[in-house]
């Protein structure tokens, strides 16, 4: 191989950057022990000579492999977009490689990829909505890899977790309508029996009219998967019921979206003749005409704490903190005041 084809190694770089090779392996491992400026100067060099680590030697070495694996549901929202969005982006920053696994509707898959990722050695592991009767919480205790639960919870085993309190979000998101005016709202939730969203956000919903002494009237009330197209069969349900009502709470934005195309098709204007206000907050809340008034439930922000949280207890061996994220109610153009 000629000379100029040689692939540059860690001496290289070193050189390049006038710093010892110690300096950048702590560098390139996401270790401390230099400045912000040598960081920069190194990955820079890094970045202009090509160099990559060699994955194996570096496993023997150290006996991590800079791998974090991502479990998560079928993706039927746009909200696992800007998750998955946040966790590559705060894992590449701290140089690890992101494996994501699709653990199908029902998360039938989950012990098939724990075992997957047990084998590849992944130094941790983030787990997105997982619901708690499917019981694969022990299976992931089992593997001894540290773990950060993402929307969800386990209530048998201490694992960290981070998430919305999704009770009192859909109780501000409903509050928020009848502030508005309305007293005649629907709902349309996710699976009815679902511990993690479902049922916490069709509490919070029903909270909020019993403290505003407005009767809950379970004709309004359709559960469907958190889809475009839950959404869609949602709202004909809505519509086949012939009850009156000026609202929607909408448990996620792109079910809000699929009932508005039901809507539209049936000459229902939005927010002239109903008003919707979802929960997400993702592209296609500001995306959908008109744009969507929703919860902001911070989701980039949630993947990236949880790579943040991972990377912590990867290198102390210590277990974080749990994390409720804060939600907000965001103002656009689906709701009208009565």
């Amino acid at each position: 191989m000629n000379a100029t084809m040689k692939k540059p190694t860690i001496k290289d770089v070193a050189k390049k950057a006038s710093v010892s090779v110690a300096t950048v392996s702590r560098i390139l491992n996401g270790l401390e022990g230099y400045s912000e400026a040598t960081r920069q100067k190194v990955t820079t060099v890094v970045d202009e000579m090509g160099y990559r680590p060699n994955a194996i030697a570096r496993h023997l070495k150290t006996k991590t492999t800079l791998t974090i694996g991502v479990l998560l549901p079928k993706v039927e929202t746009t909200f696992y977009v800007e998750i998955l969005s946040g966790i590559e982006d705060m894992a590449h920053k701290n140089n690890y490689s992101v494996f994501i696994c699709n653990t199908g509707t029902s998360s039938h898959l989950m012990p098939y990829y724990l075992n997957v990722l047990s084998e590849r050695q992944v130094d941790g592991i983030i787990v997105c909505s997982l619901s708690p009767k499917d019981m694969y919480d022990k299976d992931i205790v089992d593997t001894k890899i540290p773990c950060i639960l993402l929307s969800t919870f386990s209530p048998r085993f201490p694992i960290p977790y981070i998430k919305v309190d999704d009770f009192q979000a859909s109780y501000a998101a409903t509050s928020y309508l009848i502030d508005n005016g309305h007293t005649k709202i629907a709902m349309i939730g996710g699976e009815k029996e679902d511990p993690i969203a479902g049922l916490p956000r069709s509490e919070g919903y029903m909270q909020a009219l019993k403290e505003n002494n407005i009767p809950i009237n379970e004709n309004i009330i359709k559960h469907s998967s958190f889809s475009f197209d839950g959404g869609k069969k949602s709202m004909e349900a809505l519509l086949s019921e012939n009850e009156k009502f000026t609202a929607i709470f909408a448990s996620c934005d792109d079910s809000a979206v699929g009932a508005m195309s039901i809507a539209r098709k049936n000459g229902i204007s939005i927010p002239g003749d109903l008003s919707i206000i979802s929960y997400d907050n993702t592209k296609v809340a500001e995306m959908a005409y008109p744009p969507l008034t929703t919860i902001d439930q911070p989701a980039y922000d949630m993947g990236q704490k949880s790579v943040q949280m991972l990377i912590k207890t990867i290198t102390t061996g210590k277990k974080g903190e749990s994390i409720i994220m804060p939600f907000e109610i965001i103002e656009r153009d689906t709701v009208k005041k009565l």
